[in-house]
């Protein structure tokens, strides 16, 4: 096996597949100092002031002269400038449709769509509900009719951090206005209790007054205030969740397309190996999903900055083209008022990986998303509409962009990582990948799936991609992810909070 790749015959970088030391050769370059696993090292004398490029594309620019196989990194490269051209729906170049026909077992919702598990839960419109909310949930499945259920798989308090201390009409209000609907309404709840306090901002009535939450009617709601306290709104929960229960639990698994499938598609804890590896694997599985009807989801705006050109290209319009460009320029606002950058990602772990800058993590981030055509671009929680490879605006902070996935309706959540993570994202199961074999054997009671035997076994992306895509139908059948197994999902609703908290 070689010690380095090169991923584009225009990179004056090459990707050490092993910790080098000087000395070492290989395509060319001889090692002058040491190059930790996953790093860059130049495989030309790079000027100051030079553009270094990865994947074919601008990373950044040398600060100093740096001399053949030296190490690339923070000590010797920053960002610059990365002007390109958007080429609009230049690119959108449909795939041809699956000649197979494939299904999975999952719960036919009143509304046509399809969920992955069958839970309750007892969502709040208020942190003031968090606690109330918990107690409800833990006496509930102490109680014996919630044993004797066959077909719910349990119940989900979901707490957060907001709800009031904010103003009550903007983008702020109406991001979470937009989260809390879309729990509701996400297919893997069989129903769904909403808990509030009272007094809070995010009114309870306003958001079961403005639309229907739920299309099975299997919905209730309260305030502790006007039930009467802590006790009395345990009790009053309790029976209101065996009510949902009877209803939820006879829902069954029946054969479902997959193109019913809604995937969340995630990276956290990159690394150098992370656009090498696990994410174009899954952006192979994303293109096999979207060939057989079915939707996947990239998000994490901050961490696709700079590799936007690429997507704007896939766009099947000008107009979905531009709505991207709109909310890059949103967050360079956001980031600005904020007294914040968007160099300020990459993190401290994708740094130790092998990580530089954002362009550099953006290009390897955007792989995630195949090569389908982009079908349109959504806001934060927006309901996903349209079938295909789409766009939902989040941050990179990994548990608020799940939940953005989980309100526009995703039933899956595929999560590439290659410093590790450990989290999972009740009531929607979640496939962990490592990106390389070190960390899926040192970790491997978190991880579901390893990619490192794409660069130390030889195995190929479209093998890898296909091997995601069979686990994509066994977990939504029902198979048990590992971070399902460890309990997961009960710490990792976290709405984006936007705007003053007052």
């Amino acid at each position: 096996m070689s010690l380095t790749i090169r991923l584009h015959p225009q990179d004056n970088v090459d990707i050490a597949l092993a910790d080098l030391l000087p000395g070492a050769e290989s395509l060319g370059v001889s090692v002058t100092e040491r190059v930790a696993r996953g790093h860059k090292l130049a495989n030309q004398p790079i000027l100051a002031g030079t553009h270094v490029r990865r994947y074919g594309q601008i990373i950044g620019a040398a600060t100093v002269d740096i001399p053949q196989g030296a190490h690339v990194h923070v000590q010797n490269l920053a960002m610059s400038d990365h002007e390109h051209d958007y080429a609009f729906a230049s690119e959108a170049h449909p795939l041809p449709a699956a000649t197979e026909t494939r299904t999975f077992m999952g719960y036919r919702r009143s509304d046509g769509k399809a969920g992955t598990r069958n839970y309750l839960g007892v969502l709040t419109s208020v942190n003031c509900s968090g606690s109330v909310a918990q107690f409800i949930a833990a006496e509930a499945e102490k109680s014996d009719w919630f044993k004797a259920l066959k077909n719910v798989d349990g119940i989900v308090p979901i707490a957060h951090a907001s709800g009031c201390g904010m103003a009550g009409d903007n983008e702020g209000y109406h991001t979470l206005f937009r989260t809390l609907q879309g729990y509701a309404r996400n297919p893997n709840f069989g129903g769904i209790l909403l808990v509030g306090l009272g007094c809070e901002v995010m009114q309870i009535p306003d958001l079961v007054g403005r639309a229907r939450m739920r299309d099975d009617n299997n919905f209730r709601h309260m305030t502790i205030q006007q039930t009467g306290g802590t006790r009395r709104t345990v009790e009053r929960g309790v029976e209101a969740l065996r009510e949902m229960a009877l209803v939820a639990d006879r829902y069954s698994r029946e054969p479902v397309p997959v193109s019913e499938l809604v995937i969340g598609m995630q990276c956290g804890g990159s690394d150098g190996y992370s656009g090498i590896t696990a994410n174009p694997a899954l952006g192979v599985a994303s293109d096999i999903l979207v060939q057989h009807g079915g939707t996947t989801i990239l998000s994490e705006t901050s961490e696709i900055y700079g590799a936007e050109h690429l997507l704007t290209r896939r766009a099947v319009t000008t107009e979905v083209g531009e709505k991207l460009i709109a909310r890059i320029k949103w967050w360079e606002d956001y980031c600005a008022r904020n007294k914040g950058e968007m160099n300020n990602n990459p993190s401290p772990g994708n740094k130790r990986g092998g990580l530089t800058t954002i362009l550099e993590k953006s290009l390897g981030a955007v792989a995630k998303g195949g090569s389908a055509p982009m079908q349109d671009v959504y806001l934060f929680a927006e309901p996903i509409t349209k079938k295909g490879f789409v766009f939902m605006d989040s941050p990179g902070y990994d548990p608020c962009s799940v939940t953005g996935q989980v309100a526009s309706g995703a039933n899956l959540i595929v999560f590439t990582t290659g410093r590790g993570s450990v989290s999972g994202y009740k009531p929607v199961p979640c496939i962990k990948v490592a990106t390389n074999s070190e960390m899926f054997n040192h970790m491997s009671e978190d991880m579901d799936i390893n990619t490192g035997d794409i660069i130390d076994g030889g195995v190929s992306l479209e093998a890898k991609g296909r091997e995601m895509f069979e686990m994509f139908i066994r977990v939504a059948s029902g198979e048990v992810t590992k971070s399902e197994a460890l309990g997961f999902g009960g710490a990792e609703f976290v709405p984006w909070q936007i705007g003053a908290v007052m």
